[in-house]
């Protein structure tokens, strides 16, 4: 069971930019390239929402569309490592940032819709106008 960790939340300043990471572990008998990845948040009061999905090769990238242009998703499957560079940051990206993990292409395939399986326990982003 691949476990993942969350980094790289802080309060920063509107247009300013942040860089989240998210670390897997556990994988005893999987690759992390066997897992996609992605990200979520929950803002306050607010249903949590599919933010941007990233397939096991990392050829295929989906984003909802209020973050297109100004977020991107990458990994690093070496170092079993989720990134979510995020510029242009505005006051309503203000939330709860989880990275999830979900083994196979069922994610890609259902798009940010999907609930993965394996998710962490978030880290919080905060953006002052």
């Amino acid at each position: 069971q691949v476990q993942v960790v969350e980094s790289g939340g802080v309060l920063v300043q509107a247009g300013g930019s942040l860089r989240l990471s998210c670390t897997a572990s556990g994988l005893t008998f999987d690759d992390f390239d066997d897992y996609t990845m992605g990200w979520f948040r929950q803002a306050p009061g607010k249903e949590r929402e599919g933010v941007t999905v990233i397939s096991a090769s990392g050829r295929k990238t989906y984003y909802v569309d209020s973050v297109k242009g100004r977020f991107t998703i990458s990994r690093d499957n070496a170092k079993h490592t989720l990134y979510l560079e995020m510029n242009s940051l505005k006051p309503e990206d203000t939330a709860m940032y989880y990275c999830a993990a979900d083994r196979g292409n069922d994610w890609i395939y259902y798009g940010l819709s999907y609930i993965p399986r394996n998710w962490g326990q978030g880290t919080q982003v905060t953006v002052t106008s």
